[in-house]
């Protein structure tokens, strides 16, 4: 059975699984499904519509599920999606979409620190670190594996790769390519995540291709469509040459996002 503080007040229509336990002063309002195994620190608010996976740690304060901050939202249908075994320190706060029907995402194997913000319809990955008082604003979305510094803030509609690196206190205005390190204001890219990428197992000449392709694409006189085409004529392609080359292949043809500037050549 699950354990529910005496002070706690869970509605009648929330799906509590068992080995949950709730905390103190914790509210868990209707429809709230909370998958086995998952913590509730004291003065946990949960919102309709959210749905929590199993063995989540949730600390004290945390708002999950609270209507959008956009002023088209009319009351309508719509949910926060919460995966497995995330780590949602003290005061997060992550709101639930906009539009009917419509989701925010949020995957497994997150460490979400401190005061940090996830706004409503943003898709995060997996295995994603986002450091103290980090604000992501809406339709956002965070690849697998990304690590985002302490007080960054990230504009709406931004995309930020897989394995992508991101400097504290950075202002991210424009989208950020897979496995990059990138940081300042407004954001550049400073070269590649090598230690993300080792720690991800990726191979050596991978990773060496990887360097090869950041200097072709963002630190030479190519634009992005001779870079690429030099990458695919010099280097042994794998599949994370091909996911870079995808992501900017978008941004190049007028994805809703621009690439990050290349850094000043001196």
């Amino acid at each position: 059975m699950a354990t529910i503080h005496p002070t706690a007040v869970v509605h009648p229509s929330a799906e509590i699984d068992d080995d949950v336990e709730i905390g103190p002063y914790c509210i868990v309002g209707a429809h709230v499904r909370i998958g086995a195994g998952t913590t509730l620190g004291a003065h946990v608010i949960v919102e309709g519509y959210t749905q929590i996976g199993r063995n989540n740690i949730i600390y004290h304060g945390a708002v999950l599920g609270a209507p959008p901050q956009d002023r088209k939202f009319k009351h309508e249908r719509s949910y926060l999606i919460i995966g497995d075994n995330n780590w949602i320190r003290e005061y997060v706060t992550i709101h639930r979409a906009s539009g009917e029907e419509q989701a925010t995402i949020i995957g497994d194997n997150n460490f979400l620190m401190a005061y940090v913000h996830i706004g409503h319809n943003c898709k995060v990955g997996s295995g994603v670190v986002m450091a103290n008082a980090v604000g992501i604003s809406g339709h956002c979305e965070i690849g697998d594996g990304a690590n985002i510094g302490g007080m960054t803030g990230v504009h709406q509609f931004t995309r930020i790769g897989k394995l992508a690196m991101v400097g504290g206190m950075s202002r991210i205005v424009r989208d950020v390519p897979p496995f990059m390190i990138v940081e300042g204001s407004p954001a550049q890219v400073r070269g590649v995540n090598i230690v993300g990428l080792r720690r991800a197992g990726i191979p050596e000449a991978t990773r060496d291709a990887l360097r090869k392709a950041c200097r072709w694409m963002f630190f030479s006189n190519l634009n992005i469509s001779q870079a690429i085409e030099k990458i695919r004529a010099e280097l042994e392609m794998s599949a994370e040459l091909e996911h870079l080359i995808e992501f900017m292949e978008q941004i190049r043809q007028g994805r809703n996002g621009r690439a990050l500037d290349q850094p000043s050549r001196k």
